[in-house]
């Protein structure tokens, strides 16, 4: 079996892709199955968030390219600065994981949540597309600090 333990940066030609869903991408350490149907592990340094386009490399040197897995998705198409702004600070505050682009905000569907932009005059969209959300303020790859927060009020401790 392939072990794929890091990323990879240079100009080579991938032996085959690894088709993964964000929730799988989030994950460091997995059997996966890549696309040409070679059997393989990812042993990856915990926290590691994979994007589209990635590559990683095998103890063995073989290269793998990362795509985004068509998912069930949120979409919602915003014009308004002022608006997507709201948009995002709700669905911020709720902790959710958020693709913000010029066009659009886009998160993995629930129908709560689409209901909740709806109330804010929102058209959404449930469609099949990637999702690849914001890294976040650490960039999601492999920061050390720890993370817990408090829900008690409006109260948010954040230990590091």
């Amino acid at each position: 079996m392939l072990k794929f333990i890091r990323n990879y940066h240079g100009d080579i030609q991938p032996m085959s892709t690894l088709t993964l869903s964000f929730d799988e991408r989030a994950r460091s350490r997995q059997r996966v199955e890549l696309d040409n149907g070679t059997q393989a592990g990812l042993f990856l340094s915990r926290g590691t968030i994979l994007q589209h386009d990635d590559l990683l490399q095998a103890e063995s040197t073989e290269v793998v390219k990362i795509v985004a897995a068509q998912e069930t998705v949120s979409t919602a198409k915003i014009s308004d600065l002022l608006l997507l702004a709201r948009c995002s600070y709700h669905l911020g505050n709720r902790h959710v994981p958020l693709q913000i682009t010029a066009e659009f905000i886009r998160y993995q569907h629930d129908h709560v949540l689409d209901e909740m932009l709806k109330g804010l005059g929102i058209v959404v969209t449930v469609e099949q597309a990637p999702f690849e959300p914001e890294a976040g303020a650490y960039g999601g790859q492999g920061d050390s600090h720890s993370h817990h927060h408090s829900h008690e009020g409006d109260e948010h401790i954040h230990a590091h």
